[in-house]
């Protein structure tokens, strides 16, 4: 049963499956254990129980090394710290200090923030202003109508993604050469965001797309003319068959076996526009906050062009990405030299996540 399954069974898990599923999960996974061991000395005998269990839960713990041969992105996962349950507490306090914020800058965007050159957007549930310091030459923010970025439902997800998508064509009119655009969440600082009220941001970049965004359709498009098949169809159906999709209407979604952090979820669509792919973020999204206590994330948007594109981009579609980034009253950061330099270390056990998540969606 899925509720058996956990990460670090993933070699006994993918051997397991159908001769031509395990064919297609070794093609895109590499997949390796190790034994990490320490000698404690008694003195910590005490605090060690208290803290893990037992002393032998210390002593040998079991590590599992996933690499996505296609992209080369990779995650470490410890016996020792997947094991635990998932973190689902909630900050009272955290409300309050949202709270607290009302009245700034963003809760009247027509007074408060500047336009960009073509104007403003405005949707039932958002309104765009241009970034005051911006990341490229066309930045505008999503600015919410509710300032609690956390009163999330999937028809405000589809709303505030509808505005930044007609931004991205407003901007395209401006400047036919800035096609490239890239839709990024932060909330809350523990996520990257320096204001609290409710905003996601887009850009549009002009020559080719960022280079991750880039990669990733290089490598597909190498995948395919190797194997003959789609990269992103196949990457989904691995999941599915150990268990770790999430079913939802019109789009593919799983907790991913090599996530870049903590609960990461990936989501496989057609058009970015198509209301179905983003009603199905904003419910993983409202599932993150209200069942699986996430109060800090980052979600991103891989789109194809809006305008016409030098390069292929035929076999390549909406790719969404949400990763939770822990809780926002911890000092210590979630990413260091590993993770940025290396292969990232990751505590939750995608198998948790995939089957808490099932289970709420389709209640």
């Amino acid at each position: 049963m899925a509720s058996e399954r956990k990460i670090t069974d993933l070699p006994d898990l993918i051997s397991d499956l159908s001769p031509e599923n395990r064919a297609l999960a070794d093609r895109i996974f590499d997949v390796s254990t190790t034994t990490g061991r320490l000698d404690p000395p008694e003195a910590m005998h005490a605090w060690i129980e208290k803290s893990f269990g037992s002393v032998d839960h210390v002593t040998a713990q079991r590590i599992v090394k996933v690499t996505n041969r296609i992209i080369l992105e990779g995650t470490l996962f410890n016996e020792l710290r997947a094991s635990r349950p998932l973190d689902t507490g909630v900050s009272l306090d955290l409300d309050r200090e949202i709270a607290a914020t009302e009245g700034d800058p963003f809760c009247h965007p027509k007074e408060g923030t500047p336009a960009d050159v073509f104007g403003r957007v405005e949707g039932e549930h958002a309104t765009t202003a241009s970034n005051v310091a911006k990341y490229d030459g066309f930045h505008g923010v999503i600015v919410f109508d509710d300032h609690n970025p956390l009163h999330l439902t999937p028809e405000k997800v589809s709303g505030y993604v509808s505005v930044g998508l007609e931004w991205g064509r407003k901007a395209l009119e401006a400047d036919p050469e800035a096609r490239y655009p890239f839709l990024m969440w932060n909330c809350l600082w523990r996520a990257g965001g320096s204001i609290i009220h409710g905003h996601a941001q887009v850009t549009a970049t002009r020559g080719s797309h960022y280079p991750k965004v880039e990669r990733l359709r290089r490598n597909a498009s190498a995948y395919k003319r190797e194997h003959g098949s789609d990269y992103f169809e196949d990457l989904a159906r691995v999941h599915a068959s150990l268990g770790l999709d999430i079913p939802l209407e019109g789009v593919r979604a799983f907790a991913s076996l090599s996530p870049i952090k903590e609960k990461e979820l990936v989501v496989v669509g057609e058009d970015p526009a198509d209301a179905s792919l983003n009603r199905a973020v904003g419910a993983l999204l409202q599932g993150y906050v209200d069942d699986l206590g996430v109060r800090a994330f980052n979600v991103a948007f891989y789109m194809p062009p809006l305008g016409p594109p030098q390069e292929d981009w035929s076999d390549f579609p909406t790719v969404v990405y949400i990763v939770d980034r822990g809780d926002p009253s911890n000092r210590t950061s979630d990413m260091g030299a590993m993770e940025l330099y290396a292969a990232s270390v990751v505590a939750s056990d995608p198998f948790r996540v995939a089957e808490a998540l099932s289970d709420n969606l389709s209640r």
